[in-house]
């Protein structure tokens, strides 16, 4: 068991719970299946994000709005703010196929239409500096982790590890270390990301006493779970979670 004393502490801080209404203004596709939207409007003011697995509650309408209630009322998934400006979010999002709500609408929506943005409401804030890292995630982790990432100093003992569906859709990501990037190729999401985590002993453990954050299909939270144990890191200096749940589309991840 390790018995390190961690350098750092991760705590729960609450943010103004505000609703917003913006403006889907511009996309970028990054893979052939993840597409970067950025958002706009003046109410925007204000908005702030503390923490690298934040979440907020985007609100898809199907088209123009009489009012914030009606907007409200639009069907609605929670995701991970990526970048933000006194008028601008930018948002990441997996895309498989047309299936759900929000992908769709993240990837043929026109320019100009209405999104509502709820939240954040609290933010899990990173106090002082972990002697190791551990990011490890499937596609909705991507934006999570790019703002882990950007938050480890060089030098620090460090693996980053992303599960996609292939070579073609790696994507670039900023980072003191090189992504090990993890190919299921048709196999279920997560399962080889659940084969790497089983993979990792003791000996793995990237400094004494690391932040592990593991978040994908919700088939990880075990193996996450156990690699923990493994590596003996207290359960209140990580994060492992599910992100979504294979074939429950209103599924949403645990704060």
């Amino acid at each position: 068991m390790n018995n390190a004393k961690s350098g750092f502490a991760l705590g729960r801080r609450r943010l103004e719970l505000r609703f917003r209404t913006l403006t889907l203004s511009s996309r970028e596709w990054i893979a052939p299946d993840f597409v970067r939207v950025r958002l706009t409007g003046s109410d925007l003011a204000g908005f702030d994000s503390l923490g690298a697995d934040d979440h907020m509650r985007l609100f898809f309408a199907d088209g123009p709005t009489e009012s914030v209630e009606e907007l409200r009322a639009a069907p609605s998934r929670e995701y991970t703010p990526l970048a933000w400006g006194e008028d601008w979010l930018d948002v990441e999002f997996a895309v498989h196929g047309d299936e759900g709500v929000a992908a769709p609408w993240a990837a043929s929506a026109p320019l100009g239409s209405t999104v509502g943005v709820g939240g954040p409401r609290g933010s899990m804030v990173l106090d002082g500096e972990p002697d190791g890292w551990l990011l490890a995630g499937d596609e909705t982790a991507i934006p999570a982790i790019r703002r882990f990432a950007a938050q480890i100093p060089a030098g620090t003992p460090a693996r980053i590890a992303i599960e996609v569906r292939g070579a073609e859709h790696e994507l670039a990501l900023d980072a003191p270390v090189p992504v090990e990037w993890i190919h299921r190729g048709d196999a279920p999401a997560g399962s080889a990301l659940v084969a790497f985590l089983e993979s990792l002993s003791a000996d793995d453990r990237p400094g004494e006493a690391p932040l592990v954050f593991v978040a994908a299909e919700s088939s990880i939270v075990k193996p996450g779970r156990a690699l923990l144990a493994r590596w003996g890191v207290d359960t209140a200096h990580a994060v492992v979670k599910g992100y979504w749940k294979r074939g429950e589309a209103e599924y949403h991840a645990p704060h």
